[in-house]
């Protein structure tokens, strides 16, 4: 399975790949450089974890697939202020310089959102952050821990 390394994750703790995980879980790969990822699906991933957080596996992972490929000085730094800084981000970020990930998944762009059941199974993957998206990703979050966001509020 395509994971980053846990030299990879550059905020927060690493995450273990999902066939470790005992809870399900949603990633989104993102890039700074996606207007739609930093303007609505960060913000929904923000608002997935204050929600759902305590129940799930989320993070973000920042992709070069359907980008720009730069080096690791050149993005980490400005990811790292962003993450910590800027967003203040709940969640783990890592890093997918060569967009080898990205391409395991078989992503469509970024935002593009996998989730991942216990022990590892990929059982969905939606691509983009417009309301379609969003309604699709909080419906599953819902059925996954048996509460709805308004719950949690």
């Amino acid at each position: 399975m395509e994971w980053p390394a846990p030299t990879d994750f550059v905020h927060g703790d690493p995450v273990p790949p999902p066939q470790a995980w005992t809870r399900p879980g949603l990633v989104m790969t993102f890039n700074l450089e996606c207007p739609g990822c930093v303007s609505r699906g960060i913000p929904f991933l923000k608002r997935l974890h204050a929600e759902f957080g305590d129940a799930v596996h989320l993070l973000a992972v920042h992709t070069s697939h359907g980008h720009r490929t730069l080096p690791r000085e050149d993005v980490e730094p400005t990811l790292k202020k962003f993450a910590q800084d800027y967003a203040k981000l709940p969640f783990p970020v890592a890093l997918d310089l060569t967009g080898t990930l990205a391409r395991h998944w078989h992503t469509e762009g970024t935002p593009h959102w996998l989730a991942f059941a216990p022990g590892g199974d990929l059982i969905r993957s939606v691509y983009g952050s417009q309301d379609n998206a969003q309604t699709r990703l909080q419906y599953l979050l819902e059925e996954w821990t048996g509460r709805t966001g308004e719950e949690q509020a």
